[in-house]
This record gives structure tokens, sequence and C-alpha cells, in this order.
């Protein structure tokens, strides 16, 4: 059984994330946590802040990384040059 969060959707685990293309918009996240487009939410634990996003596929073994948009990164203070360990949570 998925662990419900707090503020709400099916956690799908932690990813680690980093930049994906800078100068594509919006608040996403494409990860291999997901096999089809949804709405998300990250938490980011070193901040302890948390934002929603566009779940977008990719291919990947579900431990492989994932990329988000800096608009995201940004949010929820992550670092925009290195890796952040995020948690993903599917809003159903």
């Amino acid at each position: 059984e998925a662990i419900k969060a707090a503020s709400g959707g099916r956690d799908l685990g932690l990813t680690i994330a980093s930049l994906g293309a800078a100068g594509e918009p919006g608040f996403w996240l494409k990860t291999p946590l997901v096999s089809k487009p949804g709405k998300g939410r990250v938490v980011y634990a070193g901040s302890g802040k948390e934002v929603q996003v566009d779940l977008i596929p990719i291919e990947g073994p579900k431990t492989a990384g994932s990329r988000m948009s800096l608009a995201a990164l940004r949010l929820i203070d992550a670092p925009l040059a290195g890796l952040a360990e995020v948690r993903v949570f599917a809003l159903e």
C-alpha cells in the first residue's frame, strides 16, 4: 500500500534530480518514477520546501535520476549546479 503524504498524494519514492533544459518553461519533473504524464509534487528535505509539478515519464530504471525545471528547483531552494534528492508524490 502506498504511503499517503501529509499534504496528499501517493508516495512514488526518492529520486536524484538535476537541472533539466533551462530554457524549457514551467514546473515539471521528468522522471522514470512514472509511466504516464500526471500532476504531482516534489519535496526537498534540504530546505523543507515543496512544489507542485507536471510529472513527465522518461525511459530508464526507477533508480535512474530525474531532471527538474529551473523554476521548480529555484522554488524549493535546491542546488542549480548540483544534485538534489527529492521525494516525489503523484496527485490523483
